[in-house]
């Protein structure tokens, strides 16, 4: 049987997974809907920047050139870092640029032999059953359409993309009676730098949102038009927020990412003993969250300006929804250029947007919904199947059912990387996309489809705990290395990385400690 891999997208997953199933041996086709690679780093706006630092979102064979002096480096940087890796690798050679992925198709198997499965892809390897993935391609330029085979595919299309977001209005309250322009976050972030600026400038801009790429437009327009034309947030819910990742003198990565942080804790699959700990060391828990949202507090005038967060900050990074603010963000408050407001619901008028408990509406000549996106919808729709589409049902309340966060227990040949969150993408995918290869040599033994759909099910139950009323998403952040730990004893690897026992529990992880996890 042939052993052909198509990899679908060119950001960071693709750049990835290509690396990787190059390193065993193969030779994929990347397809890429773009001209060049970086996925969203492509799109991004003027101001943007890494969140995190640069050490903590690096390749963990490739560390940042020394000219690259910032913290967190622009989005500029970030894109030339990419497509150094992708050089240095010689991963450019297998892509296929301005390729489009209609859909994919799974052929030779019934999907009633699929379903009397009782190991994945019928006897558990990625490569075991007959059937094929049939791959519509059309070329973005000259729209002709061809399908290609291939024995495996990995989905790497990102969750942040593609399918925008849209609230829905009842008759009459939506963008159609508005005289000014509605776009969605993305769509402005996917104009040229120039264009972008023109388009703001000298405009009352309304911005939906309350998470970074909200607050990232509102600062960019705060600098265009300052207080003559003030840019207006409309905010549902408010989130935590930092600086950046010292917390009063303290390194965030010692307070939530090294081994004794998860030790407060309760981790999916833990041992009594560990689950026992984590109950008797909740108060520290919890008093550390309180000193992180203190530090905040006293940073930041969240109460002044309506912006406190009714939940803790624990909640927030548990479920990837914290971040860090762009510069002199309350400055611009203060000073007017920027506006918040809270608000559950709005809809629009002539004249621009109606929300709760105004008298008068928000005059406004932009809006931009910064109201995030469909992911699992966006990945639902990529399969040609009825069934499989079944099988993707994410909603509010779970998450895109994947073991390992990387295989569906009912879809054959097939893996899908970055719809588990994380503090750094680069990290946690290059994690999954050494599994992966270590899944493509043969080198992992799977449990049977119903141990699997346990284990999904008990990684869920236990995130669910840390995020409460917060809309549900898969994020690793609080659990990483235990995640990890997982990922490293199915590829029959040593899990503590550290050179002593005292750094194992106190030094947090990065890339590095993760290099050489698959065979040369």
């Amino acid at each position: 049987m042939e052993r052909r891999v198509a990899i679908v997208g060119a950001g960071i997953s693709g750049l990835l997974a290509c690396k990787y199933v190059l390193q065993i041996g193969f030779h994929p086709v990347v397809f890429e809907a773009d001209d060049g690679i970086g996925g969203l780093w492509r799109h991004t706006i003027q101001s943007t920047k890494l969140q995190n630092p640069k050490e903590t979102f690096q390749f963990s064979d490739f560390p940042w050139d020394s000219s690259v002096k910032q913290d967190c480096p622009s989005s500029e940087q970030v894109l030339d870092y990419l497509n150094s890796y992708a050089q240095q690798f010689s991963i450019v050679p297998y892509i296929r640029f301005n390729s489009k992925v209609i859909d994919i198709d799974y052929v030779g198997e019934s999907d009633e032999e699929m379903n009397s499965w009782e190991l994945w892809n019928g006897d558990g390897t990625p490569f075991g059953s007959k059937g094929t993935w049939h791959i519509t391609l059309q070329d973005t330029k000259s729209l002709s359409k061809e399908v290609h085979k291939a024995e495996f595919v990995i989905l790497c299309i990102g969750k942040y993309s593609g399918l925008p977001n849209i609230p829905e209005f009842s008759p009459g309250k939506g963008p159609e009676i508005f005289e000014g322009k509605v776009m969605h976050s993305m769509d402005y972030s996917a104009l040229d730098n120039d264009i972008a600026a023109e388009l703001i400038k000298n405009k009352r801009v309304t911005i939906i949102g309350s998470e970074k790429s909200a607050l990232d437009i509102a600062s960019e327009c705060a600098n265009a038009n300052g207080v003559t034309h003030p840019c207006t947030i409309i905010q549902r819910t408010s989130h935590w927020f930092l600086q950046d990742f010292n917390i009063g003198g303290i390194n965030l990565a010692f307070l939530y990412f090294n081994r004794f942080a998860e030790l407060l804790v309760h981790k999916p699959g833990e041992s009594f003993l560990l689950s026992i700990l984590a109950t008797l060391l909740s108060p520290l828990r919890w008093g550390i969250s309180k000193f992180v949202e203190t530090y905040l507090r006293w940073k930041f005038p969240l109460k002044m300006y309506g912006v406190l967060p009714n939940h803790n900050f624990l909640q927030d990074i548990s479920s990837c929804k914290t971040g860090v603010l762009p510069e002199f963000f309350f400055d611009k408050v203060k000073e007017g250029s920027i506006v918040i407001k809270k608000s559950q619901s709005f809809s629009f008028c002539r004249e621009g947007l109606i929300i709760e408990g105004d008298a008068k509406p928000i005059e406004t000549d932009l809006v931009i919904l910064a109201t995030g996106y469909k992911g699992e919808e966006k990945l639902r729709s990529i399969f040609k199947s009825p069934m499989f589409q079944s099988y993707i049902n994410g909603s509010v309340n779970s998450a895109v059912p994947l073991y390992r966060q990387i295989i569906h227990p009912r879809v054959p040949q097939l893996a899908i990387i970055g719809y588990a969150e994380s503090l750094s993408n680069i990290f946690s995918n290059e994690m999954r996309c050494q599994w992966l290869a270590h899944l493509l040599d043969g080198n992992i033994e799977l449990p049977s489809i119903r141990e699997m759909k346990k284990d999904v099910k008990m990684w869920e139950d236990t995130m669910k705990q840390h995020t409460k009323n917060l809309n549900f998403r898969s994020c690793i952040v609080t659990c990483g290395i235990w995640y990890n730990d997982q990922l490293c004893k199915d590829m029959k690897c040593n899990h503590l990385r550290k050179k002593s026992v005292f750094a194992e529990l106190f030094e947090p992880y990065g890339p590095s400690d993760y290099n050489g996890l698959v065979r040369k």
